[in-house]
């Protein structure tokens, strides 16, 4: 009887459940300095510096913060965009143009976003395949680049075209790095990344 190493893995929903208590755990002080490592290791990679059309996240749940990095993407001449739940869809994001006067409400997760009617207006936001960057949030990765998210496919969804489509904009997935974990389940809906970054590692997903 062969034994399958697989078997012996915590399942994604008991990862999810321990990195996320995991993340919560650390102090006000240790997420100021985690997102300031992090930006300094993400304005140093070639993909972040030449992005003109930047999607990020605001932090919930105890997510790593990238918010250091809007001024610098703005003096750069970046545009900023945040991810929006699209009304009336199957769990897929808008990502609409973000600056210091946008209206925002809170989602049925909590997070805060721009207001829906504001997100509507065509002008007001992108497409994700014109996308050049997205930052998302993760809550798990490994040394392969494997990846854990919160669970509700958004991300995965709206960026399922990537298999098909090139080019495409450049993922990136940020974590603390207490989220590291030695291996991860992976699965197959799973839209891979082209780098992981937290504040103590940057990792590049390897591809087979």
């Amino acid at each position: 009887m062969t034994h399958d190493a697989t078997s012996d893995m915590p399942s994604r929903r008991q990862l999810r459940r321990t990195l996320r208590q995991r993340r919560r755990g650390l102090s006000a002080a240790q997420r100021r300095q985690a997102a300031r490592l992090l930006s300094q290791r993400l304005r140093r990679l070639p993909e972040v510096k030449r992005a003109r059309r930047v999607a990020l996240y605001l932090p919930n749940d105890g997510e790593i913060d990238p918010r250091p990095l809007i001024d610098w993407f703005r003096r750069r001449g970046a545009h900023v965009y945040l991810p929006v739940l699209r009304p009336l869809s199957d769990n897929r994001l808008w990502f609409v143009h973000y600056h210091a006067s946008t209206p925002m409400r809170t989602n049925r997760f909590s997070i805060p976003e721009p207001c829906t009617r504001h997100g509507a207006h065509h002008a007001r936001r992108l497409p994700a395949w014109a996308l050049d960057l997205v930052l998302m949030p993760l809550v798990g990765f490994d040394a392969s680049g494997n990846r854990l998210g919160m669970g509700g496919g958004f991300y995965d969804r709206t960026f399922a075209f990537q298999r098909l489509r090139r080019p495409h904009p450049c993922l990136i997935g940020l974590a603390h790095d207490c989220q590291y974990v030695e291996r991860l389940p992976a699965a197959d809906w799973d839209i891979p990344l082209d780098a992981i970054v937290s504040d103590a590692r940057v990792v590049r997903p390897t591809r087979t």
